[in-house]
C-alpha cells in the first residue's frame, strides 16, 4: 500500500445544482408548497455520502461560490450575464446545505471575491506541488485544465474520469491546451466571447495544427476561409477571454484554510451525529433520523475507528474503499446498510441453499433478482438468482455459468424444483426491481411466480414519474448509495460477454447487491407510498396492472406474415413509382433521403419559397416545412409519400414476422409502464402505438393482425374519452348535457360556436367543433387552431373566445388548473395519479407555455390511463373468473384488443363494453364499444 496522500476537493456549487435539479420538490412538511424546500439538501446529503464511501482521501474540503462580485466582474461586467437568476427554492437551501455538509464531517469553503473554481484551482495546484494526489469531483468541464499527472477529476454522477488521457480523449487536445481550447470556444453560459462559429472540432484542430493559442495569434493570417476570417475579427477579444477562463491557482487562502500550504487544516472529520439529528428532525428527513437512531456504534468508536483507519492509510476494506466503515456513514438513508456489515454469500453448496430456503420461507418479504442470457424476457434464461430479506444481506445462486475453470454450481432444474413451492406460493411477500421481467424469465423455466407484493420500479413511477426508475439512479437518489453496474461486469458493444461468462464471485458481488439495493430502496419508498390514500390507490393500480399486461405480453398476437409479404410487395412497387415521379417533377435522379440534395432542387433548382432556416442559415426541409409546401407543390408532398410508406415497409410489413417468437408463432410486445408521465403504456418490439392509421396503407397492416382458426378478434375501446373525462373535471354544465343526452358532443358544441341548433350544423361545422373540442384539451392556442384549420388566426381567435362563453366552466378548469400547477408544481389526475411540471413556473417563456399546456391535458390523458388500466384489470379478472377462454393480447391507447372462440362472441360483444364502463363512476356515463372481425382491422 502507497503512503501518498490524496486530496479530495469537491465542486460543491456543481453539486448543489445538480442535487437541485435531481430531486423532486421535497417540502420539510410533505404536501404544503409554503413549507421549506427540502429536496436540494436531501439530494446533497446522498451525493456528499455516496462519495465519502466512494473515493478515499486523506484531506478533503466542499468549496461553494460565495456571493457577490469577482476579479472576473471587474474585468467584464457582461460576465455571466446571460445566467438565470438562482431559483428563491434552491436560494433558501443554500445556508443549511452549508451546514450539513460541515456536520457530516466535510470542511466547507466559501471565500468572498473568489469563485469555487478559483479556490478548487490554487488548493489542488498547492497540493500537487507537494506530491500530494488529487481528486476533484464535478462535472464542469472548465476545470478540465487543471488536470495533470497528479490532478484527477471525476464526475460521480456519470462515472466519467478525467485524467490526462480523458481529457485529451474527450476535448481532442491535452489539458495543457485547454486553457487556448476554451478561449476560442467561448462560454455562452458564462458571456464569455470566443470566435465566433469556431467549435470545438475547429478549436482543436487549429491548437493541434499550430501548436498554442499565440502561435496561432500570429499565424492568424494563414487561416482560411469564413473561420479564418472570424478568427483575425476575434482577435482583439481574445486577450480578455483568455483571462476570463484561466482558473487561478494563486489565490491567497492562507486566512480561510488553516496551515497552508501543509493542508493540516482542511482533515476530513467524523459525521457529527448529535447535532445531525436535530438538523434531520428541522427538515423533515424521518428517514435520516431513523438511521442515525438505528446506528448502535457510540461516537467514541467512531473516532477511534477514524484514527485507526488513517494511521494504515485510509483503506476501509479491500472492495468497499473509502476513509470509514460504512457504520460510519451517517448521511445515508435508513435503508442503506452498512458496507462494513455487508454479508453476500455466492451458495454453492446444497447445506448453504437449504438454510437460505429456510431464511426465505420465514422472511415477511424477501427481494428477488434473476441474471439472464438475454434481455428479451420471452427467451431469456437463468444464468442465477439472487436473494435479500434484511438490508445488508444476500445471497447468489449460480446456475449456468460456464466459463473455463467455473466452480461446480448447483443444478439448475433441481435449484429451481425446490424453489417453486415458495415461488408459486402467494402468501410469500416477494419484492423486485421491474417484476414483470423477472416473472416472464420464471416462466420461462414453467415457474408462474404468485405473492409479487412490491416492485420498486413502480414505486418510483407513482411517487416521481418523471424522472428515472433503473435502479441505479433510485440507489444513487434515495439511498446514495452506487454500486457495480452491468457494463462494469460484461463490457460493452461488440466486446459485451454474456453473463453466463462472468466470474462468479464478481456475479455473486453484484446480483446481491441488486437484491439488497432494491430492498433499501423499498424500505426508503414504500413508507412515502403507504401514508399517502391517493398514492396507495396508483400504486396498487401500477402493480395489478403489471400483472394483467404480464398476461397480455405472454399472449402474444399472432401474425399472418404472408399477408405481410404481400403488403411489403406492394409498398416496394409503390416506393419505386414514387421515386420516378419525384425524378420527373425534379428534372433528374436524385436522392429522397437527402436534405442537402432536396435543397438544391427545390430552393435552387425550382425556385419553392423558403419556408423557415436551420440554424447554420440553410433553408430547411424539415417535415414541417415538407407539409407546408405539399400545400401548393406536387414534389414535397411525393417526397412526404415516399418517406411514410418506406418507414411503414421498414418499421412494420418487413419486420413484424421476423419479430414473431419461434416457440409460439406469435408476436409478444414488450409494455412498458414507467415511462410516460400521463401513466400511458408504451410499447416496442415492436411498437403497437404507433401503426399509422390515418393512411389506407397503415391501416392495411392490422389486417395481419389474426386469430387462429375457430376464433375471431374483437376490438373494445372507450368513445370519446378524453372529452368526457373534461366535462367531468370542468363540471361544464353544457358539456355535461350533451353528454348525459347523448348528443353528439362535436355537434352540439358547433351548435353553441356558430350560434345555430344542432340539426342546422354543415359537416364543416361539426369538423370545424371536433378540432376545437380536440384542441382545446391540448391547450391549442389560437395560432395553432389556425393553422389546423387553415383558416386566420382572428378567426380562430374568435371562435375560441364564443367556444369559451358557451362552455364557461371549461375556462374556469383551465384558468385554475395553471393556479395549481404553479402552486403545487404538480396535478392530479380523478384518481389521485400525480404529473409533475417541472418547468411550470421557469423564467423561460416557452418552456413556462409548454407546462401550462401539459397541466391542462395531463389530467385528462393520465385519467384515461387509468381508466384503460382499471378495464384492463377488471376484464382480466372476470375472464379468470369465469374460466373464459377469450384472451386479451393487446392494448392500444384507450383500446383493448382480445382473441376470442367464437363460442364466446356474443358474451364478448355483451360483457367486455358493460364491464369497461363501469370501472368508475364519472358526472357523465362512459361509453365503451366493440368490433369484431377475422382481424384486428375489420374489428375496428
Amino acid at each position: 500500500m502507497t503512503d501518498k496522500k490524496t486530496l479530495l476537493l469537491v465542486d460543491g456549487s456543481s453539486y448543489l445544482y445538480r442535487a437541485f435539479h435531481a430531486m423532486p420538490d421535497l417540502r420539510a412538511v410533505p404536501g404544503d408548497p409554503k413549507s421549506p424546500a427540502t429536496g436540494a439538501i436531501r439530494g446533497m446529503i446522498n451525493m456528499m455520502t455516496a462519495l465519502r464511501r466512494e473515493v478515499r482521501a486523506d484531506y478533503a474540503a466542499c468549496i461553494f461560490d460565495a456571493p457577490g462580485k469577482t476579479f472576473r466582474d471587474d474585468l467584464y461586467p457582461e460576465y455571466k450575464a446571460n445566467r438565470s437568476p438562482m431559483p428563491d427554492d434552491l436560494r433558501s437551501q443554500i445556508d443549511p446545505i452549508h451546514e450539513v455538509v460541515k456536520l457530516m464531517g466535510w470542511p466547507v469553503l466559501c471565500v468572498p471575491d473568489i469563485e469555487a473554481d478559483d479556490v478548487i484551482g490554487t488548493l489542488a495546484k498547492t497540493a500537487a506541488g507537494q506530491g500530494i494526489e488529487v481528486i476533484v469531483s464535478s462535472g464542469d468541464k472548465d476545470l478540465s485544465q487543471l488536470v495533470d499527472e497528479h490532478i484527477t477529476i471525476i464526475d460521480t454522477m456519470n462515472g466519467k474520469k478525467r485524467d490526462v488521457a480523458g481529457v485529451t480523449s474527450e476535448f481532442g487536445v491535452p489539458p495543457n491546451l485547454m486553457i487556448d481550447y476554451q478561449t476560442l470556444v467561448g462560454d455562452a453560459v458564462d458571456n464569455v466571447p470566443g470566435v465566433e462559429k469556431v467549435g470545438p472540432k475547429t478549436a482543436a484542430k487549429w491548437l493541434l495544427e499550430y501548436g498554442s493559442l499565440d502561435a496561432l495569434i500570429e499565424r492568424a493570417a494563414e487561416v482560411k476561409g469564413q473561420a479564418g476570417e472570424n478568427l483575425r475579427k476575434a482577435l482583439g477579444k481574445l486577450p480578455l477571454s483568455r483571462q476570463l477562463v484561466t482558473i487561478r491557482t494563486d489565490c491567497d487562502l492562507a486566512t480561510h484554510v488553516a496551515g497552508l500550504p501543509s493542508l493540516e487544516g482542511l482533515p476530513v472529520g467524523a459525521p457529527q451525529t448529535a447535532e445531525l439529528k436535530p438538523f434531520y428532525e428541522r427538515f423533515g428527513f424521518k428517514s435520516l433520523v431513523k438511521s442515525l437512531e438505528a446506528l448502535e456504534v457510540p461516537p467514541e468508536l467512531i473516532e477511534e475507528n477514524i484514527k485507526k483507519q488513517m494511521a494504515r492509510g485510509g483503506a476501509a476494506s479491500t472492495d468497499q474503499g473509502g476513509l470509514f466503515d460504512e457504520s460510519t456513514e451517517l448521511g445515508a438513508l435508513e435503508a442503506a446498510a452498512p458496507a462494513s456489515n455487508l454479508q453476500y454469500e455466492t451458495v454453492t453448496t446444497w447445506e448453504q441453499f437449504d438454510a437460505w430456503l429456510a431464511k426465505l420461507e420465514a422472511a415477511e418479504l424477501a427481494a428477488i433478482d434473476t441474471e439472464t442470457t438475454s434481455l428479451d424476457e420471452m427467451v431469456a434464461r437463468i444464468v442465477g438468482v439472487s436473494f435479500s430479506i434484511e438490508p445488508g444481506a444476500a445471497a447468489y445462486v449460480p446456475l449456468t455459468h460456464n466459463y473455463p475453470d467455473a466452480p461446480a454450481q448447483l443444478p439448475i432444474d433441481e435449484v429451481l424444483a425446490r424453489l417453486k413451492p415458495w415461488l408459486e406460493n402467494p402468501a410469500k411477500k416477494k419484492l423486485g426491481q421491474h417484476i414483470k421481467y423477472d416473472r416472464h424469465v420464471l416462466a420461462n423455466h414453467g415457474i408462474e411466480v404468485q405473492g409479487y407484493a412490491h416492485d420498486t420500479m413502480l414505486q418510483s413511477y407513482v411517487l416521481e414519474a418523471h424522472r428515472p426508475h433503473g435502479l441505479a439512479s433510485l440507489a444513487e437518489r434515495h439511498l446514495g448509495r452506487s454500486g457495480i453496474s452491468y457494463e462494469d461486469l460484461c463490457g460493452k458493444g461488440a466486446h459485451q460477454i454474456p453473463f453466463s461468462q462472468v466470474d462468479i464471485a464478481k456475479a455473486a458481488e453484484y446480483s446481491c447487491e441488486d437484491s439488497d439495493q432494491t430492498l433499501d430502496v423499498h424500505l426508503a419508498l414504500w413508507p412515502q407510498i403507504e401514508r399517502d390514500e391517493k398514492l396507495r390507490f396508483i400504486y396498487q393500480l401500477e402493480m395489478d396492472s403489471s400483472e394483467a399486461l404480464y398476461r397480455v405480453e405472454r399472449n402474444g398476437v399472432l401474425i399472418d406474415a404472408p399477408t405481410l409479404a404481400a403488403q411489403s410487395h406492394e409498398l416496394g412497387t409503390r416506393i419505386m413509382a414514387l421515386e420516378q415521379e419525384a425524378y420527373e417533377i425534379a428534372g433528374q435522379p436524385f436522392n429522397l433521403g437527402s436534405p442537402k440534395q432536396i435543397g438544391e432542387i427545390f430552393f435552387t433548382k425550382l425556385g419553392l419559397p423558403v419556408v423557415k432556416k436551420t440554424p447554420s442559415g440553410a433553408p430547411s426541409t424539415d417535415e414541417e416545412v415538407l407539409e407546408k409546401l405539399a400545400e401548393d407543390y406536387p414534389l414535397p408532398a411525393k417526397i412526404l409519400e415516399h418517406r411514410g410508406l418506406s418507414k411503414l415497409k421498414g418499421t412494420y410489413t418487413d419486420k413484424l414476422g421476423q419479430l414473431a417468437n419461434p416457440r409460439t408463432g406469435r408476436v409478444h410486445t414488450h409494455y412498458a409502464q414507467a415511462v410516460a408521465v400521463t401513466g400511458r403504456l408504451s410499447s416496442n418490439d415492436p411498437n403497437l402505438q404507433n401503426i399509422p392509421i390515418r393512411t389506407p396503407e397503415g391501416r392495411r397492416v392490422r389486417e395481419a393482425f389474426i386469430a387462429p382458426a375457430g376464433s375471431v378478434i374483437a376490438s373494445a375501446d372507450y368513445s370519446q374519452i378524453e372529452l368526457r373525462i373534461m366535462a367531468h373535471i370542468s363540471g361544464d354544465e353544457s358539456l355535461l348535457r350533451a353528454f348525459r343526452d347523448g348528443i353528439d358532443v362535436h355537434r352540439a358544441t358547433a351548435a353553441e360556436v356558430f350560434g345555430s341548433t344542432p340539426d342546422q350544423v354543415s359537416s364543416e361545422q361539426r369538423r370545424y367543433a371536433k378540432v376545437i373540442n380536440f384542441g382545446l384539451i391540448y391547450g391549442m392556442s389560437s395560432f395553432g387552431l389556425a393553422r389546423n384549420l387553415g383558416i386566420e388566426t382572428k378567426a380562430a381567435a374568435s371562435y375560441i373566445e364564443r367556444y369559451f362563453a358557451r362552455y364557461p366552466g371549461v375556462k374556469a378548469y383551465m384558468d385554475e388548473t395553471k393556479a395549481l400547477a404553479k402552486e403545487k408544481g404538480y396535478v392530479e389526475t380523478v384518481f389521485g395519479r400525480r404529473l409533475y411540471l417541472p418547468e411550470i413556473n421557469s423564467p423561460n417563456g416557452p418552456r413556462r407555455g409548454g407546462a401550462e399546456r401539459a397541466a391542462i391535458n395531463a389530467p385528462m390523458q393520465g385519467t384515461a390511463a387509468d381508466l384503460i388500466k382499471l378495464s384492463m384489470i377488471k376484464v382480466q379478472n372476470v375472464l379468470d373468473e369465469e374460466k373464459r377462454a377469450t384472451r386479451m393480447i393487446m392494448q392500444v391507447h384507450d383500446e383493448l384488443v382480445f382473441e376470442v372462440p367464437e363460442a364466446e362472441v356474443e358474451w364478448v360483444r355483451t360483457e367486455i363494453p358493460r364491464l369497461m364502463a363501469g370501472v368508475a363512476e364519472l358526472k357523465v356515463p362512459l361509453l365503451a364499444e366493440i368490433g369484431i372481425g377475422p382481424n384486428w382491422d375489420k374489428a375496428h
